[in-house]
């Protein structure tokens, strides 16, 4: 069970980031706070130089929907998943109505 961000694996690190980033687009725009948590947590999880980039593809344009499927998300990993989703929509201090709506159903997706 990985309940810290030190316990992913690379593949679980991208899959984490390319979920925050999603994430960070529910309002259709990311803005300056959103950037900074994800550059925080892309130094946390000491990504390398081409998965950096990758990060930053994201932060430009949105995963595609079918690369964010909630049931790829291993069981042990979920909460910290939320947890993140959740940080990166807040890193503003607001929440706007389609991030809180997908907020709600990620979680329910999750449980």
């Amino acid at each position: 069970m990985a309940d810290r961000l030190e316990d992913l694996d690379s593949e679980d690190r991208l899959r984490l980031l390319r979920f925050v980033c999603s994430f960070a687009w529910a309002d259709l725009k990311v803005v300056q706070e959103e950037r900074s948590f994800v550059a925080d947590l892309v130094r946390k999880l000491a990504l390398d130089e081409d998965e950096k980039e990758q990060v930053i593809d994201w932060l430009v344009r949105p995963p595609f929907a079918e690369e964010v499927d909630p049931i790829e998300i291993p069981l042990g990993h979920r909460q910290l998943f939320l947890d993140a989703a959740r940080s990166v929509v807040l890193a503003d201090h607001y929440l706007h109505p389609k991030e809180e709506e997908l907020l709600a159903i990620f979680e329910q997706l999750l449980r």
